[in-house]
């Protein structure tokens, strides 16, 4: 079986771990030279940039030499033949919907209905890079690097279910760094208040387990994932969304995540793995 051939769960998440954290570190401190100005967050942003390649680098390096794991990553881009459109449907609408629906849940504890506009800019800069390009390409980037490689190199090892809660405690720690620095998305969430802090690593777990669902329900699809995780991201931004209708997603997210394991035990705790589970 090809997932047998994923073998250095170790090396990969050290190396994709350590590579970015030295560079998101520097780049904290560097958003932090007083007195402060846009150039300081300019260069932030570039290293910061360059860390964000770090787990893409790290696959591409592990699969490079392998002809069967670049025919078999080859493949996953274009395997949509054999693709449920549910899963299309889920992968592009599932976390605008979650949205949507905590904002509605939102107005019944005295948040406004202004949450449904769609403001035109953003909670957070990303220094030279424009926001709106960060909320597309970095997705992009960590998929490319979570479910060429990293993902699967856990699961040769263990059950589905035991894959996802230990990529989603290790995907928060992995941002952290990014919170020190100046005007990101996950420092102006702890600035905010630590409670939506806790939010955002809390939401990793069910949102990890609804898009490995999705992942080995098409076949490892790797485009799937990316639609998913630009789509979250995405549609979190664009409405003027109260942090409270964000833990509220959570919520919603989980409940449908626990659903899922219950009703589909087979995906999520069955050892062995072919290309797809339907």
């Amino acid at each position: 079986m090809m997932i047998e051939k994923y073998k250095h769960p170790i090396l990969f998440y050290c190396l994709a771990t350590m590579i970015p954290w030295a560079l998101w570190f520097a780049a904290g401190y560097i958003s932090h030279i007083t007195p402060y100005s846009d150039q300081y967050l300019e260069m932030a942003s570039v290293v910061a940039f360059i860390g964000l390649l770090g787990p893409v680098a790290v696959a591409y390096w592990l699969i490079r030499q392998d002809p069967a794991l670049r025919a078999d990553l080859y493949s996953r881009f274009f395997n949509f033949s054999s693709v449920k459109p549910i899963y299309i449907l889920l992968a592009c609408f599932l976390m605008p919907a979650s949205i949507l629906l905590a904002q509605a849940i939102s107005l019944l504890f005295g948040h406004s209905a202004s949450q449904f506009v769609i403001t035109g800019h953003f909670t957070f800069s990303s220094g030279i890079f424009p926001v709106w390009f960060m909320l597309i390409i970095a997705p992009m980037l960590e998929e490319l690097g979570w479910h060429s490689y990293g993902t699967d190199c856990l699961r040769n090892r263990m059950n589905l279910f035991k894959t996802s809660l230990l990529f989603a405690l290790f995907w928060g720690i992995w941002h952290m760094p990014l919170a020190g620095i100046r005007d990101y998305y996950q420092s102006n969430l702890v600035e905010t208040s630590w409670i939506y802090g806790v939010n955002f690593l809390v939401s990793m777990f069910p949102f990890v387990l609804l898009m490995n669902w999705l992942y080995y329900k098409t076949g490892r699809n790797i485009v799937i994932t990316v639609v998913f995780h630009i789509t979250a991201g995405f549609f979190n931004e664009i409405f003027a969304t109260h942090p409270d209708s964000k833990i509220i997603q959570t919520v919603l997210l989980m409940v449908l995540a626990v659903g899922l394991v219950v009703s589909d035990r087979g995906v999520f705790f069955e050892r062995v793995v072919e290309g797809a589970v339907r």
